[in-house]
């Protein structure tokens, strides 16, 4: 429980969690009013309304002098906003900094920090003043055009809402988080928001994809590429709530002799260069980027990082693409367009909200700042009447000026004047009585009467107002939509292009010689193998298979067990070693051996057989495998084994049997399939398959026979149908009933 003191002296229980929400509750409505959320018709936050209005008050115009930012923040906080005096600073500064803030409201003179992340000098050495930005935001402050309100002592009054002639809140975005709720808006090209307000002027009904042909994205300080589509926009916009992903701006840059670099000249908004460059130097010194060899910041003024990569051979698309899924060279700024509407309500609005909520704040202003001018014209030809009526009877004047008692009072009965015709005819100079005064004074008043007439115009009509606000906006527009503030700095692109980056990227690409011995031992060595009787191997142990390929490639291992296993070949140990047992590649077991190995290209098959006779086709791409364990491809009995892999290449089939029958057949009669035990190629009483292959049957089937090659054309005698029993081989076939024998 606690107690709660009343006025009387009195006290009162209360229990502690309604005391606790009470209190909390008044924080959080202060947080979210007075600190975090900005409000739509300025987009200003309070400690940023401020600082501008006091700006504005020591007159730190755009062709004024400098102050001390010291003198500011110190007004700031003595006169408005009762915080202290770093964070009023911070938000200075913050306005100041043209890569953190699209459109600066503040001009900066000294060091205001930079993109690196460093911090800003004291405020006692920094001055600063006012820009174009901010004067169109004050335009009409003192015209009686918003409302005041009294500050948190009491002693001056400070505006509630800003004019704001200048799209702020879109052209500057905001970000902020309060308590239950946050902002986070983007900053935008203030012609195009200009534009798309003009649009939704004249067609109230617009959608947010017509709006978004004028303002087709954010536009963020320091450039880079929008990666969205439009769809994704287009939700964004219409909810008030997405996400944006940018991602840096690079080129190549060629070197001598092919070499070249990549050169980053933007980076995504808000992140940090400095950081960026630790972060990539961490992960190199992690291994986690094995396409880039190093980095360089080479920035001015300009953004400038120099990306060398690992070798000639890496793509560049690739290089970029593993630095964008692994740094903050691309970058995700979230949209949430939660504001506090004209009303003070906090709500997450869509651009055609926020637009028209603008819209009806300059409606506003307008009205307002024509009324106290209309008052004003109004008071000054009451002025003007009464100045007409002295030079139509000046010596009549003078007389009474001059002998009455009561001279004022006098003026009024003789010439039917209001006060303030007389007490502006007693305050008038005697010079003013020549007779070019006179003239001049009937012009101001036909040119007032002009304007009056104007206003009273108006006010009287809506369309004509609307005439008007077009008009001033179109004038911002042509004033911050071009030139070196106004022109696009982020380019619009696409979603983001799916780039495969395989493992090969991060291996340098050169030629190599695999080497597989008899007992299963494996190794490669750079280049090609000029004579393979140099090579050396374990006693009892000799070659089996040389394999050129490269060390970008995937090799494929088919075993006895009718498993598929892939090895990549830059993980094969090279050096004159004997290099590494399969075993501890892959998972073969004891009695298993390897059919055969080769190297993976995709879109080519094989037919895979058993030593019993069964067999199919298999496209290559089945026979890769992610695993150590391998893949079954060939189902086995117990007592068989997978005896043939070899390529498809012909239309034909030939197969010989231990028996030395031959069977010659279509290759089409094989099927295709994935995985099983296959269809019977030959048949046979007793024995297995002793080999096979697949021809062309128009070039004959050939066989070797000692260092000769013999063809055989005429098959007639062994043509037949997939599973017959054959007939003998032709004369001549080699003993070993083998074709490459």
């Amino acid at each position: 429980m606690s107690d709660k003191t009343l006025e009387e002296g009195r006290t009162e229980d209360t229990n502690l969690i309604d005391a606790l929400s009470e209190r909390y509750l008044a924080y959080a409505m202060s947080t979210i009013m007075s600190r975090s959320l900005p409000d739509v018709r300025d987009g200003l936050k309070p400690v940023h309304r401020r600082i501008v209005y006091a700006m504005q008050l020591l007159k730190l115009d755009p062709n004024a002098g400098f102050k001390k930012c010291a003198r500011i923040v110190g007004d700031v906080m003595g006169k408005f906003h009762p915080h202290g005096d770093s964070s009023i600073y911070e938000a200075m500064v913050r306005l100041a900094q043209d890569f953190a803030t699209r459109y600066p409201v503040v001009e900066g003179q000294g060091n205001f920090g930079n993109i690196d992340g460093d911090n800003p000098a004291a405020m006692r050495y920094t001055e600063s003043r006012l820009t174009e930005v901010a004067k169109a935001l004050l335009a009409g402050i003192d015209e009686d055009a918003v409302d005041f309100r009294a500050t948190y002592d009491g002693e001056e009054n400070e505006p509630v809402v800003l004019p704001g002639g200048f799209p702020n809140l879109l052209a500057n975005g905001a970000a902020g988080i309060a308590v239950g709720m946050a902002t986070s808006i983007p900053p935008h090209n203030a012609g195009e928001v200009c534009a798309a307000a003009i649009h939704l002027i004249n067609n109230p009904d617009a959608s947010t994809a017509d709006l978004l042909e004028h303002m087709p994205g954010p536009d963020f300080p320091t450039g880079g590429i929008l990666m969205e589509d439009r769809a994704a926009l287009i939700q964004a916009y219409e909810t008030g709530r997405g996400g944006f992903r940018t991602r840096a701006r690079w080129a190549v840059e060629q070197g001598r002799m092919g070499t070249w670099t990549i050169v980053i000249t933007e980076i995504p908004y808000q992140v940090q260069k400095s950081r960026l460059i630790e972060q990539i130097a961490q992960l190199l010194e992690e291994k986690k980027l094995p396409l880039l060899a190093d980095v360089r910041d080479e920035s001015t003024e300009q953004v400038r990082l120099v990306l060398e990569p690992k070798n000639r051979g890496v793509e560049p698309e690739v290089l970029m693409e593993t630095l964008f899924r692994a740094t903050a060279l691309e970058s995700r700024f979230p949209l949430n367009m939660n504001v506090l509407t004209s009303d003070r309500t906090p709500r997450v609005l869509g651009l055609r909200d926020v637009l028209r909520e603008w819209l009806a704040h300059r409606h506003e202003v307008l009205l307002r700042r024509s009324r106290h001018r209309l008052a004003a014209i109004e008071r000054r030809l009451e002025i003007l009447d009464g100045f007409i009526k002295v030079y139509l009877n000046l010596d009549e004047v003078i007389r009474i000026i001059r002998y009455e008692d009561e001279p004022k009072q006098e003026l009024i009965r003789t010439f039917e004047l209001t006060e303030l015709q007389a007490e502006s005819i007693l305050n008038m100079r005697l010079r003013s009585l020549r007779k070019l005064e006179e003239m001049e004074i009937r012009e101001e008043h036909a040119k007032l009467s002009a304007e009056r007439d104007g206003l009273h115009a108006l006010l009287g009509d809506e369309a004509l107002r609307w005439v008007r606000i077009t008009e001033e906006i179109t004038a911002t527009k042509e004033k911050f939509g071009s030139g070196a503030l106004g022109d696009r700095r982020t380019t619009l692109g696409d979603a983001a292009p799916s780039i495969s980056v395989s493992m090969e990227a991060f291996v340098e690409r050169e030629a190599i010689t695999v080497i597989l011995s008899d007992k299963g031992w494996l190794r490669a060595v750079k280049g090609a193998v000029a004579d393979p009787a140099d090579l050396k191997f374990k006693e009892g142990d000799k070659l089996r298979a040389l394999l050129p390929c490269e060390t970008t490639d995937r090799l494929c291992l088919f075993a006895t067990n009718g498993k598929s296993y892939t090895l990549k070949a830059s993980d094969i140990p090279r050096g004159r070693g004997d290099g590494q047992t399969l075993r501890l590649l892959i998972e073969l077991g004891d009695g298993e051996d390897v059919v055969r190995l080769f190297v993976h290209r995709d879109g080519q098959k094989k037919l895979v057989a058993s030593s019993t006779g069964r067999g199919f086709l298999v496209a290559t791409e089945e026979l890769l495998a992610e695993k150590r364990t391998g893949r079954q491809i060939l189902n086995v009995k117990p007592g068989d084994e997978a005896a043939f892999c070899i390529d498809v290449e012909g239309d034909h089939v030939a197969v010989v049997g231990e028996n030395r029958k031959l069977l010659v057949f279509p290759l089409h009669q094989v099927p295709d399939m994935q995985r099983g035990q296959g269809v019977i190629l030959q048949r046979y009483k007793d024995g297995g398959m002793r080999d096979v292959k697949v021809f062309a049957l128009a070039e004959g089937l050939s066989w070797r026979l000692g260092e000769k090659t013999r063809t055989e054309r005429l098959l007639t005698e062994w043509l037949g149908e997939r599973a017959g029993a054959g007939r003998m081989v032709p004369n001549g076939f080699p003993k070993s009933g083998k074709f490459g024998a």
